[in-house]
């Protein structure tokens, strides 16, 4: 089976590695050069762990190639996915999705036989439909099915999601097409995954359903903890008591310093968006944004207030800049949101991240430092700062924390360490939700 991947990013490259990985012969296609010829040269382009070996166990089995030409990748294909980029659009929070449309204009130019078109990409609902009127209207005489086949790759766990999926959704209209996407994803019949067969619009709703629930017990937990400081409760118990019911379930129940990433920023926006054009409410995911954006505000308030009310002239350790660990993602971490306050306050801050150096550079301020060694960090430093739960973060030699900092202030905001043992140490220890 001939696969195109429109798209060499995060979810094309992964997700063509992996059907070629299935025995399909892919091709990935972008509209980057620079981006094309360093995969052809067999460098990686993003950080995901396993995926340089992945990609290259097919580059030498012949099942994965890369290119910019549509004239070569597009007419030999059974199934063409788009795995486009569809960021949050300036101004108004929708889903730019003319990357989308310029992706299905060329597919129409160039396809030649019947074809599968299939949105990889996460869209709003109702895209698949105008995917479908794009290419009729592009080229009339095209034989061809659209479908639906959204993502659920987290990342830093990306390619173990996509061996081993909790669920396929596969968004048709036509046994064709069905049968195809079926005949692609035939080698997790092995594992019996489980495969759900939808209407489009219900493949392209369940995306944004999901992540906009997952994002909202991300908020809620954080609301928790806020109320657990007030109370004297620790959060960790309350958690953990909730997610012993099974009807809850103990993910993504973790307090900290708010959601980032690639996904529940852009998608429960985006589904705000939607609900509001088709004369709905989704109150909660609106909710759910705004806590997200005052939690990343209170996590300054918790920093400052531990630097005895004022940062200005304080020198902060920093360490971790991505959203999350396993990735060098910057979109919309909490680093964004919670280190150029510092600086405009006055704050010298050197940081560490083990991958997301070159990406932060590009995003945070200027004045800030950056370091190869998270103990490079502490030399002199008046408070620790740990954004990110990294591994190499989880076991710090605090006994040579202490010997290197100024100060005593550690301000953990994912709550990596046990208070009581912190100001044992005599740390003067700042966490989230717990007393």
């Amino acid at each position: 089976m001939n696969v195109t991947m429109i798209g060499a990013g995060y979810v094309g490259l992964v997700s063509g590695a992996c059907f070629a990985e299935f025995g399909a012969n892919v091709t990935c296609l972008d509209v980057d050069a620079d981006k094309i010829r360093r995969l052809e040269e067999g460098g990686i382009p993003i950080y995901e762990p396993g995926l340089d070996e992945l990609v290259a166990r097919n580059v030498r089995a012949g099942r994965l190639g890369f290119t910019t030409d549509f004239e070569q990748a597009i007419p030999g294909a059974d199934l063409v996915f788009i795995a486009v980029g569809t960021p949050t659009r300036r101004g108004d929070g929708y889903a730019d999705l003319s990357y989308v449309y310029g992706a299905a204009r060329d597919v129409a130019r160039h396809m030649q036989g019947y074809t599968v078109v299939v949105d990889k990409s996460t869209v709003p609902v109702g895209t698949a439909r105008q995917v479908q009127r794009v290419i009729s209207e592009e080229n009339p005489q095209a034989d061809f099915d659209v479908a639906s086949n959204p993502e659920f790759l987290r990342e830093g766990a990306a390619i173990t999601d996509f061996m081993r999926p909790d669920r396929v959704v596969l968004g048709v209209e036509s046994e064709r097409a069905e049968g195809l996407l079926r005949e692609l994803y035939r080698p997790l019949n092995l594992i019996e995954s489980p495969i759900l067969v939808t209407g489009l619009e219900s493949a392209e709703l369940i995306k944004y359903a999901s992540n906009a629930f997952l994002a909202t017990k991300i908020s809620f937990i954080n609301e928790m903890a806020t109320l657990c400081e007030r109370v004297g409760a620790d959060v960790h118990a309350v958690s953990k008591g909730m997610g012993m019911d099974k009807r809850i379930g103990g993910k993504f129940l973790h307090p900290g310093p708010g959601y980032g990433g690639s996904c529940f920023p852009k998608d429960t926006l985006a589904l705000v968006r939607i609900a509001q054009e088709h004369g709905s409410s989704v109150r909660i995911v609106e909710t759910t944004v705004e806590v997200n954006a005052a939690t990343k505000a209170r996590m300054v308030g918790k920093i400052r207030d531990a630097l005895g009310g004022s940062e200005s002239g304080k020198s902060i350790a920093v360490l971790g800049l991505t959203f999350k660990p396993e990735t060098d993602d910057m979109r919309d971490s909490p680093a964004l949101s919670i280190l150029p306050v510092l600086v405009e306050k006055g704050a010298r801050i050197r940081a560490h991240d083990p991958e997301g150096v070159e990406e932060a550079k590009k995003v945070l301020p200027q004045g800030i430092e950056y370091v190869d060694d998270p103990y490079e960090t502490l030399d002199g430093a008046d408070a620790l700062v740990i954004l990110t739960e990294w591994n190499a973060y989880r076991g710090l030699d605090l006994g040579r924390v202490k010997e290197l900092m100024a100060g005593r202030v550690f301000v953990d905001l994912r709550n990596i360490y046990e208070p009581d043992h912190m100001r044992e140490l005599g740390f003067a220890y700042t966490c989230v939700g717990r007393p």
